[in-house]
């Protein structure tokens, strides 16, 4: 007998908000299979509110997430959404009214946002469809890169060996000093180094809507891995171009314009330092981390 349950979730970013509704389907004698039914994105940059000056959400980003929170709702109930999740990363988390935000969302919209630290994030993320790729006695590395943070797990044999969470998000480092930012990615490189330096054949994993992208952009096949020697071509080629033509030219929406660079580099740093020489993109996060901890009710 096969039903179908719709479940949705919320995923609350420092540079976009989403909401994506998955099909669930579920027959005797077979694993549940989850299909992406409807996917919308909001581009409210929290990130720019909450790792800037008083580290404020902003009244008139309030608002949109107000109205964000109000249709999604109404698309849940049009969809027939049963259960949803909605949880908020870095930006709610270290701005200094994120708290007071979410209880406001809660009050008018009655939408609860949960507020997840780094480590349970990585923990949603990596409860996906991870495990397709990390079978067998191959190492990865993989880095979901945001706004405001970005998530490294390691696995060896199947196994997690390791994660952390640095505040070395896209939307953050286009806005901090470069003095900054140098010393983020010198802590990064150091830990990255430091967990690989036993491993070999290490490949990334990356996530994120900016790999996303630039895999769409490679015209790569679903499955196939891009090549080191691809993303800093295309890392030099994005860089030397202005923001108004990444919009014009390449038809990149203006908020992915210019953290994709930031983005980009991050990829290419990780690669670097682990010694990796291909990244694999399986279009998964967040979001998709969510509905399958909600089918399985870990959340």
């Amino acid at each position: 007998m096969l039903e179908i349950k719709k479940l949705g979730a919320i995923d609350i970013g420092s540079n976009a908000i989403r909401l994506l509704i998955s099909n669930v389907i579920v027959s005797e004698d077979k694993e549940p299979q989850f299909k992406k039914s409807s996917l919308v994105r909001v581009p409210i940059r929290l990130g720019a509110d909450a790792f800037v000056g008083e580290g404020i959400i902003s009244e008139a980003n309030i608002t949109r997430m107000l109205n964000a929170m109000e249709a999604f709702k109404l698309l849940m109930k049009i969809n027939g959404v049963e259960r949803y999740k909605a949880c908020a990363t870095s930006a709610m988390r270290e701005a200094n009214n994120g708290k007071e935000v979410a209880e406001k969302i809660l009050a008018e919209t009655g939408v609860q946002i949960d507020i997840i630290g780094g480590k349970e994030e990585a923990a949603i993320i990596s409860s996906t469809d991870l495990n397709q790729l990390i079978q067998g006695d191959n190492s990865y590395l993989y880095v979901d890169v945001g706004g405001g943070s970005t998530e490294f797990t390691l696995f060896s044999k199947g196994r997690i060996i390791t994660s952390k969470s640095f505040k070395m998000g896209t939307v953050r480092l286009l806005n901090n000093k470069k003095a900054v930012n140098k010393e983020i990615f010198a802590n990064v490189e150091k830990w990255i180094k430091k967990n690989t330096k036993d491993l070999k054949r290490i490949s990334l994993i990356g996530s994120g809507g900016n790999i996303n992208k630039l895999f769409k952009m490679s015209g790569r096949t679903e499955g196939k891995p891009i090549s080191f020697i691809y993303l800093n071509a295309q890392y030099q080629f994005l860089k030397n171009m202005s923001y108004e033509d990444r919009i014009s030219e390449l038809s990149l929406n203006p908020d992915r314009a210019d953290v994709i660079i930031p983005a980009t580099k991050i990829y290419l740093s990780a690669m670097k330092w682990s010694g990796s020489r291909k990244i694999y993109v399986p279009k998964i996060g967040l979001s998709d981390g969510i509905i399958k901890s909600l089918y399985f009710n870990k959340l």
